[in-house]
């Protein structure tokens, strides 16, 4: 049966992403679409590099950029360890090749759709993007690569889950048009299982602890949350959020 296997934040945490994603690459029925920040803060981002290296050659790994790739290919630079000069060489032809995407697009069994980015689209990135009405149209409009858009500090590569994309969307005088997953940021502790958001958005959420998802209701649409928070040592246990019966719609 088909089924889409979406992968948080990796941070450099090779051994993390090898141990839980390496025997699921055995399906062939899956297709993965890892949502960006690959490398920067843990110990080994050139071995992330090279296991998502090993996939993009295939159609079943979907690469996306996250704020940490984005600085090789027209952002700011803003960590203090850049990469080392092929890492970063890596990174820019993946860009220019289109193999290093933007967003996608799923639809799950049930019939909702979901925009995938790195940090999510508030609304006022919405706005400017020209108010989209479906996944597939924010998707194909973010892949155009709009560098307003995109290096902005609340856009899709930098918002803040609970007080940049959640609240944005509960104050909104406009319903969200469709559901998203995202990583980048979140709306808890992992480490010590505390919250980090206010008690409206609390109320409407749910997390999984084990496998460091959450699921965040905003009208009749749905945000899930997966970056692990791996940190500069790796996540004790995670999982990547796998969609059964999904199909990928951009």
């Amino acid at each position: 049966m088909p089924k889409i296997v979406l992968i948080g934040d990796v941070g450099g945490c090779a051994a993390e992403l090898t141990r839980v994603v390496a025997p699921l690459l055995a399906d062939p029925d899956a297709v993965f679409i890892q949502v960006g920040d690959l490398v920067d803060r843990g110990p080994d981002s050139p071995g992330v590099l090279a296991f998502v290296g090993d996939q993009l050659p295939g159609r079943r790994w979907i690469q996306l950029i996250g704020n940490h790739e984005a600085p090789y290919v027209g952002a700011e630079p803003f960590w203090p360890h850049p990469l080392a000069e092929g890492d970063a060489r890596l990174l820019g032809e993946w860009w220019l090749t289109e193999q290093l995407r933007v967003a996608a697009a799923v639809r799950t069994a049930d019939g909702e759709e979901f925009l995938v980015t790195h940090a999510g689209l508030t609304p006022a990135a919405w706005r400017e993007l020209g108010e989209p009405v479906t996944a597939t149209t924010a998707a194909d409009l973010l892949n155009t690569r709009p560098a307003d858009l995109l290096w902005h500090d609340r856009g899709p590569l930098w918002a803040e889950a609970g007080p940049d994309l959640y609240d944005g969307w509960l104050h909104a005088s406009q319903p969200m048009p469709f559901s998203q997953i995202h990583g980048h940021s979140t709306i808890v502790n992992y480490r010590h299982r505390t919250w980090t958001c206010g008690e409206r958005i609390r109320q409407r959420s749910t997390v999984d602890w084990a496998a460091r998802h959450t699921v965040t209701r905003i009208g009749t649409g749905h945000f899930h949350a997966i970056d692990p928070k791996h940190g500069r040592t790796g996540a004790p246990t995670w999982s990547p959020l796998t969609l059964p019966d999904a199909t990928l719609l951009a």
